[in-house]
């Protein structure tokens, strides 16, 4: 049975459909697919370059789709509880974060009266990130985070969840397919030749590969399909990040990143079955790239950050490899609102 506060929540988390996009679930104040646009961009040399912008979601950047994602965890919680599946309380969530995870999650948390998230954060991490997560009610848990990997029961530990659930390793949430598929829907429908991508634990550049990977291969596909399976087949999905500790694009670094499943045979099999272009792959950026790519968004008004951007700074460091006149899609994941 549930109380009538937790009633409430219930009845206060709509989820208008799964994969219409008549009736799109995200963001849930209004619902709109695509969430978020895609324009064209001038980068000198090509004539055919776009921008994903995430930077216009509730709290300035994609981590909003996987927050809502995790309300709607929370509305399976209470739907088992109201058929007598469980009879405790709904659990805590904890997650390791840099900041926007955190503040997305926390944000959506607030606003539906769910329990506060609890945060793992590297003892170093910025004031005022800090202040911002702590404003919204996160419960602040500081450690070490270069000094090991840290396992889902080291988290939930560290942040004094017993009984709770750790969103930075949990499988049976589905970061790789359901976090950010209607967003991979968005990224692929422009049919893309090239398409670059932010990465850091690497479950963005997973659920687009996935999701292109199922409709290449398909006979029937989902409703939000609206791309060119042809041009599909042979995109290159290059994904951007940093092994510098101190790199400006300090959310794609981490010393351990301990549950990211990217390695060479995983995108090798995808290549060979045909389900990406044959030169899909990571690729480490320059910081002297990410400071071209921040200085030529702002001449354009992007919002973004350097780890948001960092897609760009690629597409800047393979400048030379890169075809001029084929569709290059840059994803701009933005720009966390503190």
């Amino acid at each position: 049975m549930l109380s009538g506060r937790e009633e409430k929540i219930l009845k206060s988390i709509f989820v208008a459909s799964e994969n219409d996009p008549n009736n799109p679930e995200f963001p849930a104040d209004n619902p709109k697919f695509p969430a978020t646009p895609t324009y064209k961009i001038k980068v000198s040399g090509f004539s055919n370059v776009w921008l994903k912008d995430e930077s216009g979601n509730p709290t300035g950047t994609h981590k909003d789709r996987m927050a809502w994602e995790i309300v709607v965890t929370y509305r399976d919680f209470l739907l088992a509880k109201k058929r007598g599946q469980i009879k405790r309380a709904l659990p805590s969530m904890s997650v390791i974060s840099s900041g926007s995870a955190a503040i997305a999650i926390q944000t959506q948390m607030k606003k539906y009266g769910l329990p506060n998230l609890k945060v793992l954060v590297d003892a170093g991490i910025n004031h005022n990130i800090l202040s911002a997560m702590k404003r919204l009610g996160c419960e602040i848990y500081e450690t070490d985070l270069g000094k090991k990997p840290f396992h889902w029961r080291d988290i939930l530990k560290l942040t004094h969840n017993h009984g709770g659930f750790d969103i930075t390793s949990s499988e049976a949430l589905d970061p790789t397919t359901r976090f950010y598929d209607w967003m991979s829907y968005e990224i692929i429908n422009s049919s893309p030749h090239h398409c670059f991508i932010p990465f850091g634990t690497g479950n963005l550049y997973e659920n687009i590969l996935n999701i292109n990977k199922k409709e290449v291969a398909a006979n029937n596909h989902d409703p939000r399909f609206m791309g060119r399976v042809e041009v599909l087949r042979r995109c290159n999905f290059l994904g951007a990040t940093t092994n510098n500790p101190k790199s400006k694009a300090e959310k794609l670094y981490s010393p351990h990143l301990p549950f990211v499943h990217f390695d060479e045979q995983w995108i090798r099999l995808y290549k060979c079955a045909g389900y990406c272009g044959s030169e899909s792959n990571i690729h480490v950026v320059q910081e002297y790239f990410l400071d071209k790519a921040v200085e030529l968004a702002e001449q354009q008004r992007i919002n973004c950050e350097p780890s948001g951007i960092a897609g760009l700074a690629l597409l800047l460091q393979m400048k030379n490899k890169m075809p001029k006149h084929k569709k290059i899609l840059i994803i701009n994941t933005g720009k966390t609102k503190y």
